[in-house]
């Protein structure tokens, strides 16, 4: 059975807006099986398949963490997959017939996670690697209008508010796959489409050293993203808004 399809009948009974009535505080007929909590938290159980237990996704898998980053980021990327900017045909399938208002709720659950990131990954970069990596990750390259990953993600990677994703502890596999669906237009996000151009100026083997540097790094228990800043992005950015 394909993933779409184990997704679609889990997610029919999971992501469904209201469970039946005798569910709360009418009375139940007769073999009618054990309370459903109308939550959001059981809602959402047609996540944590792929993202992990309260959508805190380990290091070691392909899908990335959701738990804990921004409400409008992630509200944008549930539109993009909603809208088709974004391609992942399970995550198509799941949003394509929910509101922007549930949506929104989504994102809000899952942006309230206080969770434990996973520890890092062994390191596996050569000194020099981890020099290039670092160069990129806290000055840029801006003689090829690349900038700092920090100006935009926070000086602790962990994101920025109000829509900046946090990018450590993210698996290298998803994020060299990420970087590679911007390079090809596979990905789209809200124009200007900042990250299409950061990976453009990108050397493939730069977003492989990256990757894997941000896969290694891990966070203390407790940072959340960054506040949002009056100063203006590097460069401009839908997304960000």
């Amino acid at each position: 059975m394909s993933l779409r399809r184990s997704l679609r009948g889990f997610a029919l009974a999971a992501l469904a807006s209201l469970p039946p009535a005798w569910a709360e505080d009418a009375p139940r007929p007769p073999g009618a099986g054990p309370r459903v909590e109308n939550t959001m938290a059981q809602r959402m159980q047609a996540c944590v398949v792929c993202h992990g237990k309260e959508g805190r996704a380990t290091n070691q898998g392909y899908f990335p963490r959701i738990a804990g980053k921004p409400a409008d980021y992630l509200y944008h990327q549930l539109q993009n997959f909603k809208s088709g900017l974004r391609r992942y045909e399970a995550m198509n399938h799941l949003v394509q017939h929910m509101s922007d208002d549930y949506l929104r709720a989504i994102a809000k659950h899952f942006s309230e996670l206080d969770l434990p990131y996973p520890p890092a990954q062994p390191p596996t970069l050569t000194p020099e690697q981890t020099r290039v990596a670092e160069t990129l990750v806290f000055k840029g390259a801006p003689e090829r209008q690349v900038p700092a990953c920090v100006s935009c993600h926070g000086a602790q990677m962990a994101g920025r508010l109000p829509a900046m994703p946090g990018l450590l502890t993210l698996p290298a596999d998803y994020l060299v796959a990420q970087f590679g669906a911007w390079r090809t237009g596979q990905r789209k996000a809200k124009a200007p489409d900042c990250m299409a151009e950061v990976a453009s100026r990108l050397a493939p083997e730069e977003i492989s050293i990256v990757s894997r540097w941000l896969s290694a790094q891990t966070l203390p228990a407790g940072v959340k993203p960054a506040p949002a800043s009056g100063a203006d992005l590097p460069v401009r950015c839908g997304s960000g808004e």
